[in-house]
């Protein structure tokens, strides 16, 4: 790892995006840091990527994988194409955030939430992002995913009380994916 890694690469600097007029001197811009070999371990363990230990064949993993192969796990998340187009943009990815991860801690004890979440699956996640047009369009999926049995979160912004947004608990896409069948991907 040592190898990959040295000190000079930690020197971040903005040198190159800092216009030569600008009243903010390159030379303020730099966060020079000392580079350790504990600190090079530390970062090598809490990588989020596969370590090298990982991609050593295991039969354990290899049935797991295999089990799990045909039924991918997936979250939908959908939100409204009128607030997109009229709040700002992490207004609205902050209001998908909310209904995904109340979804998820709503259905904590659920199989198909603690598979999605486990440790062999959590930085390989699956999520949708669609969009409906306006409030009627978000309450008519709600209901119909109600009357289809799919457990959800509709998010309702408060305290202004606006729907904003739903997200389903993570499910096989098999399950689900016939009641997301005619909304657009969110662009």
């Amino acid at each position: 790892m040592a190898t990959l890694l040295s000190p000079r690469r930690f020197t971040p600097s903005l040198r190159h995006l800092t216009p030569s007029r600008s009243k903010i001197r390159a030379r303020d811009l730099s966060f020079p840091f000392r580079v350790t070999t504990r600190s090079l371990t530390q970062l090598a363990s809490s990588s989020m990527s596969q370590s090298t230990t990982d991609s050593e064949p295991n039969p354990q993993n290899e049935e797991k994988k295999a089990g799990n192969s045909d039924e991918v796990l997936v979250q939908y998340v959908v939100l409204r194409r009128d607030l997109i187009d009229t709040w700002p943009m992490g207004s609205v990815v902050t209001q998908g955030c909310h209904a995904s991860v109340s979804a998820i801690w709503s259905h904590k004890e659920d199989p198909h939430t603690l598979q999605y979440c486990s440790p062999e699956n959590i930085d390989s996640m699956h999520k949708v992002t669609l969009e409906v047009k306006g409030e009627p369009q978000i309450l008519n999926l709600s209901e119909k995913l109600k009357a289809g049995g799919i457990a959800h979160k509709l998010w309702i912004e408060q305290p202004e009380n606006i729907p904003t947004c739903l997200a389903t608990k993570p499910y096989p896409k098999s399950v689900v994916a016939l009641f997301f069948k005619k909304l657009k991907l969110c662009k």
